[in-house]
This record gives C-alpha cells, structure tokens and sequence, in this order.
C-alpha cells in the first residue's frame, strides 16, 4: 500500500547558513554602521534573538532574514513572527520562534482536512509526522496537491514515499 509521510523539519545547518548571511550583510551595510545589531542563533532551543537600535531597523533585519532564508530553500512559514519587540534599555528585542514539527494541534487540523477533503486515503498522527497512507499513488498526489493550497502558517515537506 503506498504511502508517505507529511513533515515540517528544518534543517538546523542550511538555517545556520542563513543567519550567518544575514549577520554579515547586515554588518555590512550603510545603515546598521554604529549600530548596536544582535542576530543570535539558539541551536537548541530553535529561536533566534534580534537586537536592533529601533523598531524600523528590526523589520529591516526581518525582512532581510527572511529573503536570504528563502534563497538558501527555507520557507517564509519556519519563522513565528507573531510576538511583538519590547523594549530593553536602548536596543529593540525580538525573540523568534523557528517552527520544527507538526505541533499536536495543527497535525489534528491537517487530518481533519485530509478526511473532509473526500479523498481515499487513511492519515495517522507519530508524534510529529503524519503518515498518509492510499490504494493508489494518484490518490496521495492529490492529497499533496490539496495540501498546498491549505493557509497553516506550516511549511510542509513530502518524504518517505513508498509504493
């Protein structure tokens, strides 16, 4: 029975690459000169600290990130944007969640719209991989096609085929 598995893993060493890009553009440009800038990593908790004199020089920070993370083959979506910068001293923080795995309840939310998509195929949660198993090969493409068009805020990879 054919099948495969739904995942969203970064890869932690193109993620590096990125960041470590982004540093030496930022350092480099016009600018950010005499600017106290901070573009730090966390490898094992996946988040990354941005410090920036401003609020304006912190989206521009983000805003480079997120290009130069898209031309190393990252999505846009691996980053957790949502919290807002605070204050701290003279510098502008913002901590940034890299999203690694299908957390519970968005793996929940892509199962349900596996089965209410009518398509002929059995999907389990493992921890955080849904494996979607079909009759048919065709029907597991159409199930990779239905999913790109999902708004998750998830950046979903497609491994492990097996027929």
């Amino acid at each position: 029975m054919p099948s495969f598995d739904l995942v969203s893993k970064v890869d932690l060493q193109t993620l590096d690459n990125a960041v470590n890009v982004v540093e030496k553009e930022i350092k480099n440009r016009f600018d950010f000169k005499g600017s106290p800038v901070v573009i730090d990593l966390n490898k094992k908790e996946f988040k990354l600290n941005l410090e920036a004199e401003s609020e304006m020089k912190l989206q521009q920070i983000i805003d480079v990130l997120i290009s130069r993370s898209m031309k190393q083959g990252l999505a846009a979506e691996i980053y957790d944007l949502s919290k807002e910068p605070f204050q701290s001293g003279k510098v502008t923080k913002k901590e940034v969640p890299v999203r690694n795995g299908i957390k519970q309840e968005d793996a929940k939310k892509i199962v349900k719209l596996i089965k209410d998509s009518g398509l002929k195929v059995q999907a389990a949660i493992m921890d955080d991989i849904i494996r979607i198993n079909g009759k048919k090969i065709d029907d597991l493409q159409a199930v990779i096609q239905a999913s790109k068009s999902w708004d998750l805020g998830l950046a979903l990879q497609y491994v492990n085929m097996k027929n």
